[in-house]
């Protein structure tokens, strides 16, 4: 009775774990690839273009979803517990499927939280929406290609532990796939030199840019999206007004995912132009439906709002690695 109680009060999600929970381990793919699971569209993207042929690789948080509310569904359990790897971005971004991971996953079967590999603790950003008295840091690694680098050298590493006889072709792509890393940096670099210097500023929605913007010389000035993914208030939006007419802000921005009527408000309200086709984790339509398209996209509308030149980032190449 009491086990059936603490189901109900999970949303029924225990009695899916439960039910998996007495079935035998799930196996590999019947064509001996890995199977691996991933969390976010980026972190599935750069797993899938490393892996190649050689993996499966499932997403579980829908492409378009706000990755920080995001909750795994029934569904997800057996999923997870086919997995022959876990693969999360890590720093508290995907808590709920961490903790449903570790319910279900076969023994054997590794959890690798990228973020946590590659950032000390002392390096962990806290900002506007995630403040440092609620205990979790920013999660955005990935939009610093010099951090997806790292990232890269840890998941083929994992793979060929779990993999070696395929240690080539991980090899292989992690070279390719960095080789296109290195080319989108300088892009970045290239894109911002571009922008005039006082306005290398960035106003957006939810604080996805506190690793971005160091690494490329630019400034995040507001996010206007609290610790708790609601609505700011009146307070905070004439606070955030105010900033951007000081500093001049030529353009705040928003994202489909983060829809916000109030970010349309704000910029009306201090004269900036209202861009909201930014994206930290959707991955833009074929035929550049990868991560590096996802980041070409971004720096060429944020290029273009805050005056620079968006030839900079031609030449760029978003097309995946065959997997």
């Amino acid at each position: 009775m009491r086990e059936l109680i603490g189901c109900i009060l999970m949303r029924f999600l225990c009695v899916v774990i439960l039910v998996f929970a007495s079935t035998g381990s799930a196996s590999s793919n019947a064509d001996g690839r890995l199977k691996i699971v991933t969390t976010v569209s980026p972190i599935t993207n750069i797993v899938q273009n490393i892996g190649g042929v050689y993996i499966t690789v499932t997403g579980v948080v829908p492409d378009g979803t706000d990755s920080h509310t995001f909750e795994p569904v029934p569904t997800d359990v057996k999923i997870l517990r086919s997995a022959d790897m876990i693969i999360m971005n890590g720093l508290d971004l995907e808590l709920p499927t961490l903790s449903l991971a570790k319910k279900v996953k076969k023994a054997t079967t590794p959890i690798l939280q990228l973020g946590n590999h590659v950032l000390d603790e002392s390096e962990w950003q806290y900002d506007f929406s995630f403040p440092r008295e609620r205990g979790h840091p920013n999660p955005h690694l990935w939009l610093n290609i010099e951090l997806v680098m790292r990232y890269v050298e840890i998941i083929r590493d994992h793979l060929i532990v779990l993999d070696p006889e395929n240690r080539a072709g991980y090899l292989h792509n992690a070279a390719v796939y960095s080789v296109k890393l290195k080319k989108l940096d300088q892009a970045i670099f290239n894109c911002v030199a571009t922008i005039p210097q006082n306005h290398r500023k960035l106003v957006t929605y939810h604080d996805s840019f506190a690793y971005f913007a160091p690494r490329y010389g630019m400034t995040v000035i507001a996010a206007i999206q609290p610790a708790d993914f609601s609505e700011p208030g009146p307070q905070e939006v004439i606070s955030i007004i105010k900033q951007i007419r000081e500093t001049g802000v030529p353009a705040i921005f928003g994202s489909e995912v983060f829809s916000s009527k109030v970010m349309e408000q704000i910029a009306r309200a201090s004269q900036a132009k209202f861009v909201d086709q930014l994206s930290d984790d959707e991955l833009p339509a074929p035929p550049n439906n990868s991560f590096i398209g996802m980041m070409a996209a971004n720096m060429n509308i944020m290029t273009e709002a805050l005056g620079g030149k968006t030839t900079c980032i031609a030449g760029i190449d978003a097309r995946n690695i065959p997997f």
